[in-house]
This record gives structure tokens, C-alpha cells and sequence, in this order.
């Protein structure tokens, strides 16, 4: 059950356009969803998508009752990097540009298809369309993800993901110098009041840390510092929303104002380089790495100290 009171920015917007951007689904499917009576309006089943919402309303929505969708099928064409499997766990290394599980206007191609065409049986591990996933990587964000390949390792995973055990690091590229050579950020994210196909640091989102650390700072052709930044929490484009918020976007991150021609960049330069969890059958800990990709590795290549 998904609950959300309604911010400035949704004021007078439809029911259904609503749902539809917390859900992530499509208009006609939160239409769908509201009309079988998986909406409440301040406690009150709502059937009609039309009606249009006010400052401060409540609604709570049943995302069981969302049309069933055609549940995602092999693709052997899709291509990844398996870092590592067993009968438990996959790892995996996602290239920028590769949507993680179907959804809203990416119906397949996916990272999913791709690990179903490899391992069938994690069709049955997790949530239907996205069978085996307990975290996610932006399309334009490359590197490391654990994948669940079995029900155990699922529940443990994300019980672990929750309970931050699972330490996950990334590197990055932000424009500017920071103040300090290590610090954290810690600002609760939630949609963005004034655009909420957005995120932002807001009062009313949800808690949120990300801790830093200064690799390089550069000044040619621009200043820019490289870090390595560890995720406390999984909030939506948390990293970009914390760094832009601080002032230092992520270089080529045209969501959260990021792109400037001095430093050219095919992406957001961000790339999960760091993993490690505790194994879920045999309790051993688990460390992977990856290198920055090529596309990114040439960009910082570029800039001088």
C-alpha cells in the first residue's frame, strides 16, 4: 500500500495522473487501478480518476490492484556482464543504457530479459515483473548489482538492503570543489514540490545519507572534483539529488542541471563501482569491484590538476 499526501506541485492534477506517477504506471493503468477501487481519497474508496486533488489530501493506493501485466520474457540478445553466480546470488555488471526491468515505455530489452534468458528460475523469485531484482541502477548509471536467484537469497538481500548491510559504492565526477575532503550529506528526498517527475531534498521525503569522499580536484578545462560516494540509504537518484543539493551536480546529469560544455560527457558520470554484501546460504562476505567503464575513464582523462 503506497501513501502520499498531496504537495503543492499535484495541486488540481487528476486522480489518475497521480497514481500513475506514484505507481510508476501508465495513465490508462492507474485509470484502471483506481476504477476496481484501489484508490482511497482521505479514507474514502474514490472510482473515478477525474476528480482532481487539493493541498494536503491524502490518498492511499493497492498497486495489487494494477492491471496484470504480460510478465517479462527471455532475451538472450541483451547484453551484460556476470561478474559472479552460484545457486543463490548473481552479480552483475549493467552498461550505461540498459533499463533494469520493464516498465512504463521499456516493455523489454531489459536487464530482467536478459537474466531470464540465462537463469529461467528466477522467474519465480521476487515481484512478477521484475523477477530476482532488490535494487536498481538508473538506465544512464553503469556497474554492479547483486541479482536474487534464489527465495532465500531474496528475502535475505533485501532484509540486508534495508537494514543497510549491503555497502554499495560509486564513483562520480561533480562540477566544482568541495569545502571539505570527506563528508555527509544528510537530507531527506522525496518528488520535487515544484516538478514531480523530479526528485528533491524535501522536509516531507523520506530520510536519506550518502557519505563522500574527494579522490581528486581538478581544474582543467574546468573545476571538477572526482569522488567516491557510499549510499546509507536507496532513495530514487539519491547521489544526484544530494550533490546537486550541496551545489556540485554530477557532470553531464541534465535531470539536476549538470551539463556545462566545458567537460563533454556521453552520460551522468556515475558507475557502481563497488559492492559487498554477506553471502545469504553460507553467511561469507562478499566483495566485487569494477573499473570505470571506457566512456567515462576517457572523460576523466581529459581533465588535469
Amino acid at each position: 500500500m503506497i501513501h502520499e499526501e498531496i504537495p503543492p506541485a499535484l495541486v488540481g492534477e487528476r486522480l489518475d495522473r497521480i497514481v500513475a506517477l506514484v505507481t510508476d504506471a501508465s495513465r490508462s493503468d492507474a485509470a484502471a487501478l483506481v476504477a476496481a477501487g484501489g484508490v482511497e481519497v482521505d479514507g474514502t474508496v474514490t472510482l473515478s480518476g477525474k476528480i482532481r486533488l487539493q493541498l494536503g489530501q491524502h490518498i492511499d493506493v493497492d498497486e495489487t490492484k494494477l492491471p496484470t501485466a504480460t510478465l517479462p520474457e527471455a532475451d538472450a540478445e541483451v547484453r551484460f556482464t556476470v561478474v559472479y553466480d552460484d545457486e543463490h546470488v548473481v552479480v552483475v555488471d549493467k552498461p550505461a543504457g540498459l533499463v533494469v526491468h520493464p516498465g512504463a515505455g521499456n516493455p523489454s530489452g531489459t536487464l530482467v530479459n536478459g537474466l531470464l534468458a540465462n537463469y529461467p528460475e528466477i522467474a519465480g523469485i521476487g515481484e512478477a515483473h521484475r523477477p530476482g531484482i532488490v535494487h536498481r541502477l538508473d538506465i544512464g548509471t553503469s556497474g554492479l548489482m547483486v541479482v536474487a536467484r534464489s527465495v532465500r537469497a531474496y528475502h535475505s538481500l533485501v532484509y540486508a538492503l534495508a537494514q543497510r548491510d549491503v555497502a554499495r559504492v560509486y564513483r562520480t565526477m561533480v562540477w566544482g570543489h568541495l569545502a571539505n575532503p570527506n563528508g555527509v550529506i544528510d537530507a531527506p528526498i522525496g518528488r520535487d514540490h515544484r516538478d514531480p517527475m523530479r526528485m528533491a531534498v524535501v522536509v516531507d521525503g523520506k530520510s536519506a545519507r550518502t557519505k563522500y569522499q574527494v579522490l581528486v580536484a581538478y581544474n582543467e578545462p574546468a573545476r571538477a572534483s572526482a569522488l567516491k560516494c557510499r549510499l546509507e540509504s536507496g532513495r530514487t537518484h539519491q547521489i544526484r539529488v544530494h550533490l546537486a543539493a550541496i551545489g556540485h551536480p554530477v557532470v553531464g546529469d541534465g535531470t539536476y542541471g549538470g551539463i556545462r560544455h566545458a567537460i563533454a560527457t556521453p552520460r551522468p558520470f556515475l558507475h557502481a563501482a563497488e559492492l559487498v554484501f554477506v553471502h545469504p546460504a553460507s553467511n561469507e562476505p562478499m566483495s566485487f569491484s569494477s573499473p570505470l567503464p571506457d566512456d567515462l575513464a576517457a572523460v576523466e582523462a581529459q581533465l588535469t590538476t
